[in-house]
């Protein structure tokens, strides 16, 4: 069996491999298996090229980093909800999101996250598969929160330090308190209604995460995003919002990125607990859809925001 090549993704960035030679065949060598990991651990995100573009092939390659998951949200379209746990659809529709970004006009945009922040367990990694790739746009952005934290400024990184962030599941760009493009234009919000729900509105309960975090290996990871942030725990007030938005933008400010072209027969594997992640939109006129993998992790550094209590006591 031919062995797996392994790439530097970009000479210029300290994350990222891509990989070729991944098959059905080769994912069951323990050997390849092993190295996969191995690279997921140390570069934090892993391209695959060529791969057989099939559901059964894109959970064989997410259970090499762990067990798949259900997705925390039942509503979530999914790609096979019997046979296919944890994998999601992401796709443009009638109800989608619109945005204006230097006046043109984009779907499936979503400014830099974490997947499954709203959520105390967050998700380890995923595996994103590219079904319909639109002619114009849908590129997928990486930045490592290791080079980011090692960075940023010091003195701005020491305010990161010890942060605990909010999170819901109220994703509306209209709440959006910071982490916006300055030439950003909400055409049409998302029609979901999700974020109407008493839980996930902006001041109801959220989960809580750290903004830098310490690897096994003792490196700090920065690890924390706008969307759906709804303060610091125990204080949701302006001056809260504006640290938050100081230590973001410091963080935009010296993110190395990569950008994925989509191709046919590509794969993408991340680090969810590592690795923010951007979609940069695409053309409402054009399909496109994407779906996603949720994986397992054997650790999880996020907890539920207590009660008020004046709510504990009823």
């Amino acid at each position: 069996m031919k062995p797996i090549e392994v790439q530097q993704l970009d000479e210029s960035l300290a994350f990222g491999s891509r990989v070729t030679g991944v098959t059905s065949e080769a994912l069951d060598d323990e050997g390849v298996r092993a190295k996969l990991k191995s690279l997921l651990d140390d570069r934090g995100v892993v391209v695959c090229n060529n791969v057989e573009q099939t559901s059964e092939l894109q959970v064989k390659l997410s259970e090499v980093f762990g067990p798949l998951k259900e997705h925390p949200v039942y509503s979530v379209a999914r790609a096979d909800r019997d046979s296919l746990p944890g994998v999601i659809v992401i796709t443009a529709g009638p109800g989608s999101c619109v945005v204006e970004i230097d006046g043109k006009p984009l779907v499936t945009w979503q400014p830099w996250h974490f997947d499954h922040a709203y959520n105390n367990e967050m998700m380890y990694a995923a595996v994103l598969r590219s079904i319909k790739i639109s002619k114009d746009g849908g590129d997928t952005a990486f930045a490592d929160g290791i080079q980011i934290y090692n960075d940023m400024d010091p003195a701005i990184r020491e305010k990161a330090e010890g942060l605990n962030v909010l999170y819901n599941l109220d994703l509306r760009f209209g709440r959006q308190r910071f982490g916006l493009p300055k030439n950003f234009h909400l055409v049409k919000e998302h029609d979901s209604p999700l974020g109407d729900l008493s839980v996930n509105n902006e001041n109801g309960r959220c989960s809580v995460h750290p903004a830098v975090w310490t690897c096994p290996t003792g490196e700090k990871v920065f690890h924390m995003c706008p969307y759906g942030c709804r303060g610091l725990e125990g204080d949701r007030s302006d001056e809260a919002f504006a640290l938050l938005a100081e230590v973001w933008d410091e963080a935009e400010r010296v993110m190395k990125v990569y950008t994925h072209k989509w191709e046919q027969g590509d794969m993408v594997v991340w680090d969810n607990t590592r690795v923010l992640h951007e979609a940069t939109g695409s053309n409402p006129e054009q399909e496109r859809e994407i779906h996603r993998t949720t994986i397992k992790g054997d650790f999880c550094h996020g907890k539920w925001e207590e009660e008020p209590e004046s709510e504990t006591a009823a």
